[in-house]
């Protein structure tokens, strides 16, 4: 795995401010990419190219026990970024040392950054950054985390919120706020399907699909607005119990997530 580089992050994960907060020390393993390197070094700082023997075996030679300058770094997201020092961080691991002291200049993000994130991640993250300040739910309920395996399920459910906004509006006779309608979204049809799913104990038998709370919503969404069609009662909780009769397996889940307009066939409902 690459380091990633720290444009890529800044652009995904949109900066807001930006603060010197000093020297600092911080954990090895959560320096995941680079400002202006990102195409020489793998994730362990060893070289695809660019990376100077000499220069390494100078440092060992001058910092025989580990003090050496402070590297300077980025941080977004909880994950650094290296400015200058990444020969210093090279020798940081091949000595398997925790931490490293570094010139901190922190990039403001409201989202997270793991330490095994790659640029994959960061088109999750962009998109669930997406769906939250679009839909309003940021702004509405801050401490809400929607989240999906497949990033399809970001375009369907600001689809699923536009049409919970059509609906609202018909029964108020007004045009709410969008912060109004991700609200109530979330609270009225969000979190009713995921706690279905839980009294259900689809997360504990479809464990091995390592899915996400905002996937099992998205599934049971789709199976009610199918067995609507036959019984207009049905809630969550049926949808639910029906859910655990299919017996999908992951990639006929994962076709039905990828295409949620499509209905289950007959004889799965």
């Amino acid at each position: 795995m690459g380091l990633l580089p720290l444009d890529e992050a800044s652009r995904r994960l949109r900066v807001t401010a930006r603060s010197y907060l000093g020297v600092h020390e911080i954990p090895v393993k959560q320096i995941i990419g680079s400002v202006d390197r990102s195409k020489d070094l793998n994730r362990d700082f060893n070289p695809r190219h660019g990376l100077s023997a000499r220069r390494l075996e100078n440092l060992r030679t001058a910092f025989p026990d580990g003090d050496a300058p402070a590297i300077d770094v980025f941080e977004i997201g909880g994950a650094y970024f290296v400015e200058d020092g990444h020969h210093r961080v090279a020798l940081a691991l091949e000595r398997h040392a925790e931490f490293i002291d570094a010139q901190v200049t922190r990039l403001e993000t409201n989202y997270q950054v793991g330490p095994d994130a790659d640029v994959s991640q960061l088109i999750h993250t962009e998109q669930q950054r997406i769906l939250l300040e679009e839909s309003g739910l940021s702004r509405a309920r801050p401490e809400a985390s929607v989240q999906f395996t497949l990033l399809d399920g970001y375009t369907q459910t600001r689809e699923i919120i536009k049409a919970h906004g059509y609906d609202l509006a018909r029964g108020r006779g007004a045009l709410p706020k969008p912060e109004e309608v991700a609200a109530d979204w979330y609270e009225e049809t969000y979190l009713p399907a995921v706690e279905a799913a839980r009294r259900a104990s689809l997360p504990e038998m479809y464990a091995s699909w390592h899915s996400t709370d905002g996937d099992f919503f998205l599934w049971l969404y789709q199976i009610r607005r199918d067995l609507r069609a036959l019984d207009s009662k049905v809630d969550f909780d049926a949808a639910a119990r029906h859910a655990r009769q299919l017996h999908l397996g992951w990639h006929r889940k994962r076709e039905h997530l990828r295409n949620g307009r499509r209905p289950l066939p007959h004889g799965q409902r």
